[in-house]
């Protein structure tokens, strides 16, 4: 019986896998498994394509939803002063007076600045039948929303 040997040597036998390895051909359909740097370059320039487009989209955005929240807090202060006139017959003193008698939680933050302290506060103007310290409120931010407006005169 005939040795089943590799080139007749009795330590390497024939292996059991029904599909042995072989060298890869060149044009074999598995012959390459990576990319190439142009395939890569190609995939990096839609990959930036796209980030170009939708970048803007975000941004604008985010300012939307800025000046969205700014129009909605100097809406609940004015509220609140006008509510607080209504009630004692003056203007508050504060902002932070509309916190301690009950017509705000807090002083929100202004989104365009990132602080409480920022608000700019309009007096009463002169010769008003209701006198007080605090008969308006405006940002505190510097520049102009989309609309051109100035964010201190909304």
């Amino acid at each position: 019986m005939a040795c089943p040997c590799v080139n007749g040597d009795p330590m390497r036998l024939p292996s059991m896998d029904p599909h042995p390895r072989r060298p890869r051909r060149p044009g074999h359909p598995l012959a390459s498994r990576g990319f190439t740097l142009i395939e890569l370059i190609v995939v990096l320039a839609i990959i930036a394509l796209l980030a170009s487009i939708v970048a803007p989209r975000y941004f604008r955005s985010v300012d939307n939803a800025r000046e969205a929240t700014l129009k909605t807090s100097l809406n609940v202060m004015r509220d609140a002063i006008d509510k607080y006139a209504a009630d004692r017959g003056t203007y508050p003193d504060s902002l932070d007076e509309l916190v301690q008698r009950g017509y705000l939680r807090q002083v929100p933050e202004d989104p365009l600045t990132g602080r409480r302290d920022s608000w700019q506060m309009l007096a009463a103007k002169p010769g008003s039948a209701t006198p007080g310290r605090v008969a308006d409120v405006r940002s505190g931010a510097s520049g102009r929303g989309q609309d051109g407006q100035p964010y201190s005169s909304w």
